[in-house]
């Protein structure tokens, strides 16, 4: 493959923050408020373990779970963007960095049938255990001050990167496709030949705005800001005509 292409997954390929989501399988959909404020103690990926353990011990099941995951909308021009990668799959390696969990992205990637397309899959390691309950633990340890405690993008990148090129892989260009605070800091150490694609109105977007203007040039990579993804599609679709 000649590009690499990174998607990250709550708000870019689906519409919704799955984490959000997965409340609408609790009773009465809603989770209690001592709970929801226990957020502010600290790790959100903890805070993601308590949420779960709370539907479990309410009998939600990993199946209930896996259908709210499944039902999930696509963001808009999603599933043309895919239909595109599909078609040219010898030319684009694409990888996944979010920090949702494997449980889901899982679920809804089979559901959307593209599940194949995908090389590698970073998230939040997730299972059920023996009482039928979904778990979660953090995706590793990082230094990066920016990054919650439980996940680096960036660092996943890099990393990623090098085992590729000891594989012979040379990619020309790598695409980077988020919305999040957490893929502002993988974007930043993107090259002067690749590109950005942050989800207009989101906070990667409102970041590279804001670097641009503190710090012009600072941010070498393209930046093309989406409403929707068939945005990217044709942008992809141009850089091969050229």
């Amino acid at each position: 493959p000649r590009y690499l292409l990174v998607f990250d997954f709550d708000e870019t390929i689906v519409d919704e923050n799955t984490d959000d989501s997965i409340v609408r399988a609790a009773p009465g959909r809603a989770l209690p408020e001592s709970l929801r404020q226990s957020l502010r103690q600290g790790s959100y990926n903890q805070y993601m373990q308590r949420v779960l353990a709370f539907l479990g011990d309410q009998g939600v099941t990993a199946g209930d779970l896996r259908a709210v995951y499944e039902a999930v909308p696509l963001s808009p021009g999603m599933p043309e963007l895919f239909q595109f990668l599909s078609k040219h799959r010898e030319l684009f390696e694409l990888v996944l960095v979010s920090d949702a969990n494997t449980f889901g992205i899982e679920a809804k990637l089979r559901a959307a049938g593209v599940h194949s397309l995908f090389r590698k899959i970073f998230s939040n390691p997730a299972g059920v255990d023996k009482r039928g309950y979904l778990t979660l633990g953090p995706y590793h340890s990082h230094k990066c001050p920016e990054c919650p405690a439980n996940m680096c993008k960036r660092q996943i990148l890099a990393e990623y990167l090098a085992e590729r090129a000891r594989e012979d892989a040379e990619f020309e260009r790598v695409f980077y496709v988020g919305d999040g605070a957490n893929d502002f800091c993988p974007s930043v150490a993107l090259t002067s030949s690749d590109v950005a694609f942050p989800r207009k109105g989101y906070p990667m977007h409102r970041m590279t705005q804001e670097m641009e203007q503190k710090q012009p040039g600072a941010f070498r990579a393209a930046v093309v800001p989406w409403e929707s993804a068939a945005e990217v599609a044709r942008y992809l679709q141009e850089l091969l005509k050229k």
